[in-house]
């Protein structure tokens, strides 16, 4: 009787919420092939981060008459913040860019732990909700012109769903492909790269259908974006599942242990991790990749065509040319723009999958030696107005550099194990915060004095360009130095559990394991992979039409 009322009072545990994370452990029936759709949804829609300088230039012109006759051409960007008369200028806007990649950093590392345990739906929903949100608090201040609220809600708002949601697919995708985990995270990371070739059509298309007495409609189309991004994001969010603790592929067993390798099958704790040698390695390695290709990408455009001017058009160098001829030349480094995101974006799967059969390390020392030889040529390739082979070389170098993005979280499960990689992952990306900020003002300063000097405008390029073959040649010494994680920094059994427990990991038996390996794909799997592939393949379709003024 005492037992049957101690059953009676004790009341059942409340079942968890759609948001936690044991309710995304998949079951028997599940494909893993679901998953990378699931990611693409969510980094399709950061990615529009590469595609904001479509706004830059509309959003300067926001107040009808603000002339030089009304507005202080020395205008602070602090006065410019909160003005209500005085149109922004390009410099004052375009730092959003460093803020929400300066946040991405910041967020990822913060909450990196928390989304481990809380899981991707969870976490993917309220990346949806920064992210989209954030553009519509932009949109907001661009409505009300002012620029605070634009760098509160693109900027911090936003950087800080950019954070979440670039590594909310991450830890899950590798533990689903443990036998390609180069592939997975190449899969995810591709469209972050590839996000501006969808992003920034349709933002050019919605400003042009919100344009309305000569303003540009850049508060309809950051608002539009906004509830596209929450909509889309929030479904890749919702069909996210993680795999059951144990969980493996049919038919594949963990390769055989060498003390020689760097892949290991055990754990490293996030509180550990990054007070060891490697992270800090890794993390070298990958801001000195980031700053060198963002140095690339941040003066493309102006360097093809200070580089070689007339000659894109078949013209001797030094003549005057025409309105018609210099937008020829604009054009013509339109499609190198066009090409670079292209290139940025398949050299993420590219190069990730093949870290698969050749490995971390060695793919990253074919990013610095290629990388020097490439930057070093660079300047021959324009004395030499060699513009196919300088744009060619261009396009392999901002393939690297997607390809160093796509590739560490794959390093990182390699030397610290994959049971905290996410969280791993996103203390790590404060070096893309770091590179973000210090790489664009570096080369700006640097082509800056260059000219204040008298130096010649297509010469400027080349000090620029050999010291960011020097910063590879560091980042080649470090990946270098990267060896195993030593023993006594490996989480015990007991650590290792307590953190299974904490995310709510149940094991896979040996049924869930067959069943998930060899679930049916069906129809679902073709939406999935529909939803995602045809905007991307029309993005491709775009920027292969752009890159073709080059030719």
């Amino acid at each position: 009787m005492a037992r049957l009322q101690e059953t009676i009072s004790t009341p059942a545990p409340a079942a968890p919420g759609f948001f936690a994370r044991e309710r995304t452990i998949a079951g028997p029936g599940f494909h893993r092939w679901l998953v990378p759709p699931a990611a693409l949804a969510i980094h399709l829609s950061i990615g529009m981060a590469y595609g904001f300088s479509v706004f830059w230039l509309p959003m300067t012109r926001l107040v009808p008459g603000a002339d030089a006759t009304m507005c202080s051409a020395d205008t602070g960007f602090f006065a410019q913040l909160f003005t209500t008369t005085c149109n922004w200028t390009v410099p004052a806007v375009n730092h959003i860019f460093e803020t929400f990649i300066a946040m991405l950093g910041v967020a990822a590392a913060i909450w990196g732990g928390w989304l481990e345990r809380a899981g991707p739906r969870k976490a993917g929903c309220i990346a949806a909700l920064c992210w989209g949100g954030g553009l519509i608090v932009g949109a907001l201040g661009v409505a009300v012109h002012q620029l605070w609220l634009v760098y509160l809600g693109c900027g911090v708002l936003g950087g800080i769903g950019q954070g979440l949601g670039y590594i909310t697919p991450v830890s899950s995708l590798i533990k689903w492909f443990p036998d390609r985990r180069g592939l997975a995270t190449g899969f995810a990371i591709m469209g972050y790269g590839g996000g501006a070739m969808i992003g920034a059509p349709i933002a050019v298309a919605l400003m042009q259908h919100f344009t309305h007495d000569g303003i540009p409609g850049v508060a309809g189309a950051l608002a539009g974006l906004g509830v596209l991004y929450v909509v889309a994001m929030g479904a890749g969010a919702i069909g996210f599942r993680v795999p059951p603790n144990g969980w493996r592929p049919a038919g594949w067993t963990p390769p055989a242990q060498n003390a020689n390798k760097l892949v290991t099958d055990r754990h490293v704790h996030l509180n550990t991790a990054w007070k060891t040698p490697q992270f800090w390695l890794i993390w070298a390695v990958l801001c000195l990749n980031v700053t060198a290709g963002i140095g690339v990408i941040s003066m493309a455009s102006p360097m093809l065509q200070d580089v070689f001017g007339a000659r894109l058009l078949g013209q001797a160098s030094g003549i005057e040319l025409s309105a018609a001829q210099k937008a020829a030349i604009a054009a013509s480094a339109a499609g190198l723009v066009g090409l670079i995101s292209l290139f940025n974006s398949l050299g993420r799967i590219f190069w990730a999958s093949t870290s698969d059969f050749i490995g971390r390390k060695t793919t990253y020392f074919v990013f610095f030696a290629l990388g020097i030889v490439l930057y070093c040529l660079l300047p021959t390739l324009g004395h030499l107005g060699m513009a196919g082979a300088f744009v060619v070389a261009v396009c392999v170098i901002l393939s690297m550099y997607g390809g160093g993005f796509a590739t560490v979280p794959a390093y990182l499960a390699d030397i610290f194990g994959t049971q905290m990689v996410g969280a791993i992952h996103g203390r790590l990306l404060t070096a893309w915060s770091v590179a973000g900020i210090a790489g664009p003002f570096l080369i700006a300063a640097v082509r800056q004095a260059q000219l204040n000097a008298g130096v010649a405008r297509n010469l400027v390029y080349d000090r620029t360009l050999y010291i960011l073959a020097v910063l590879l040649l560091v980042g080649m010494l470090c990946n270098f130095l990267i060896k195993p994680v030593k023993d006594k920094h490996h989480m015990s059994e007991a650590e290792l559990e307590r953190e299974r427990s904490l995310q709510h990991e149940r094991p896979a038996t040996g049924a869930v394991a067959a069943e998930a390996a060899r679930g049916a794909f069906g129809a679902r799997g073709v939406v999935a992979w529909a939803l995602v592939g045809i905007p991307f393949l029309i993005g491709v379709w775009i920027a292969v039409a752009k890159a073709a003024a080059l030719f």
